[in-house]
């Protein structure tokens, strides 16, 4: 009874210290980042307890409840509830972009493109739509590093007065592959070997190799383009040639781009490996800070635009997501300016849980004709089912403005679960109704992909996108240092695939490579013999001192 009394006393006395110690919590003389900041910040606001605890009923907690050495567990609820959620909070990771942040902001219509479309989003100069923004690193897990060369996302829902509108956009103007079917072959092959457990460059390589159209994708990410200096400094686009449609049911095929007011700035492998030894979390840092202190980022939204016309007479496939529309067969038009000026205030509640689906659109914007967008639409549906249940419309930071359905039941959250109105269509009660979009265009274009493997867009990122001989080389650079661990006859066939894209370029990454080979085998040669091991310390190494 003593030792709970002691206890106790111990605990009255730590809630009281601010006010023995009179303390104040000004940054004066010192510099702290806002994330730094962000609990002492919450007790600025806050400056008393923000109410009573409960348990998860709602009962207050008593105090000797919040101890259970020598109590009795099993009828203590509150220790129960802690650890029985506990256990189970996690919800399954994503399988791609699985690490990654978010924010919120707005975004506001700046150019008239009502001649284009009918989407009330961006009808309007001035008008200003919600917005919550995810970014996340492709093929990290979790804990893994943002400053990785690979794909970055930026997927935005704007929360419209016709329903949510859901556009996501990568870091690369062009994607890796056509075919759906190559979307869980291509994960599994850049993420980590089934054995070693380890990011494997040879399965990497392998797949490229076996599957040439992958490697224009490959060629952004090993250039400066792939390693952007945080989400803030990167452009980013919607890949997928879009149909959109005006109130005269006129039809235009556009690709959405995202440019970043701060332009692009990139990262050399050097400057990453060197943020990475200190800071895994580069990007969220950065773009936390920066919302915090005022210094809100934003990205004008554009469309590159072709008409029916132009989709027919141009050399090239402009739905074949792997390739760039070529220069002059399209104009591009201004939109809007997307801002992000509010950082989350919990991250699973608002980027953990925020579902993105491709195929969340509005009416003017009935989507891409592709085959990859078509299995894009049903896996992403699938994924969200199986992460966050079939009601993840429900959840807060997925739901729209406004929702009538007769979708029922199921796991929460069910929200109102439409009370009372009736459960089925067609029905004689006043259940919600459709509307007639008059303005619909009545047909919708069908085209044939073709899986033909085409190399020049490859030629032409070496030759014409690659501005400068130091960017050529620096390009080069990354492709060696990935090389060093693939293994034969992996190696082979990448040369082969170079020699046939640009014979220069193959010829100087295989001198490049055998260098570098020869200088990492040579440096495991020099290694110095290991330091023999230590035992760590045990009570067994020091004997019990006699007391007197």
């Amino acid at each position: 009874m003593k030792a709970i009394v002691v206890c106790l006393f111990c605990v009255i006395i730590l809630v009281k210290s601010d006010e023995f110690l009179n303390v104040t919590y000004e940054y004066l003389n010192v510099t702290y980042e806002p994330v730094q900041r962000q609990l002492l910040d919450f007790k600025k606001e806050h400056p008393h307890p923000i109410g009573l605890w409960t348990k998860l009923a709602g009962d207050p907690v008593e105090l000797r409840d919040t101890i259970t050495i020598n109590s009795d567990q099993f009828n203590n609820q509150l220790f129960v509830d802690t650890f029985s959620t506990f256990d189970g909070r996690r919800i399954p990771e994503r399988i791609a972009t699985a690490k990654g942040t978010g924010a919120f902001g707005y975004f506001e219509v700046t150019h008239d493109v009502s001649k284009y479309t009918y989407a009330d989003v961006f009808n309007g100069v001035g008008k200003k739509t919600p917005i919550v923004v995810r970014f996340a690193t492709a093929l990290q897990n979790l804990g893994g590093s943002e400053l990785i060369r690979e794909i970055k996302s930026m997927a935005t829902k704007f929360y419209t007065k016709e329903g949510n509108f859901d556009l996501l956009t990568i870091s690369t103007p062009v994607f890796p592959f056509r075919d759906p079917m190559l979307f869980r072959d291509l994960v599994n092959a850049f993420q980590r070997n089934p054995q070693t457990n380890l990011y494997d460059f040879t399965s990497v390589y392998d797949i490229t190799t076996l599957r040439p159209e992958l490697g224009h994708n490959l060629f952004w990410i090993m250039s400066d383009y792939g390693l952007p200096n945080g989400y803030r400094r990167m452009d980013t686009f919607a890949i997928h040639a879009f149909e959109i449609s005006n109130k005269h049911g006129e039809t235009h095929y556009v690709r959405f781009n995202l440019r970043s007011e701060l332009g692009f700035s990139p990262l050399t492998s050097a400057q990453a490996a060197a943020i990475q030894a200190r800071d895994l979390d580069y990007y969220t840092r950065d773009l936390y800070n920066a919302i915090d202190s005022g210094e809100y980022p934003a990205w004008k939204l554009e469309m590159d635009v072709m008409t029916s016309h132009d989709i027919q007479t141009v050399d090239y496939d402009p739905f074949d997501v792997t390739k760039l529309w070529k220069n002059g067969t399209f104009i591009t038009v201004p939109i809007g300016r997307l801002v992000l000026n509010q950082n989350v205030e919990n991250h699973f509640r608002d980027i953990e849980q925020a579902a993105f689906n491709p195929g969340h659109l509005v009416p003017g914007i009935p989507g891409p004709v592709d085959y990859l967008f078509r299995g894009r639409r049903m896996f992403y549906r699938d994924t969200q089912n199986y992460r966050l249940g079939r009601n993840h419309n429900n959840i807060l930071v997925n739901m729209p403005l406004y929702e009538k359905t007769y979708v029922r039941d199921g796991r929460p959250p069910t929200r109102l679960n439409m009370k009372n109105a009736p459960n089925y269509y067609a029905n004689s009660f006043n259940g919600p109704i459709p509307y007639v979009d008059e303005n619909r265009p009545w047909k919708k274009l069908q085209i044939l992909d073709n899986n033909a493997v085409d190399l020049e867009p490859m030629w032409y990122f070496y030759n014409y996108i690659l501005e400068d001989e130091t960017h050529r080389q620096r390009f080069i650079d990354n492709i060696v240092l990935s090389l060093l661990p693939v293994t034969p006859p992996v190696i082979q066939r990448v040369f082969q695939l170079l020699f046939l894209v640009d014979k220069e370029l193959a010829t100087r990454v295989k001198a490049a490579y055998e260098v570098a080979l020869a200088a990492q085998q040579a440096a495991a040669l020099a290694v110095p013999p290991p330091v023999p091991g230590r035992r760590v310390p045990s009570a067994r190494d020091h004997p019990k001192k006699e007391t007197k």
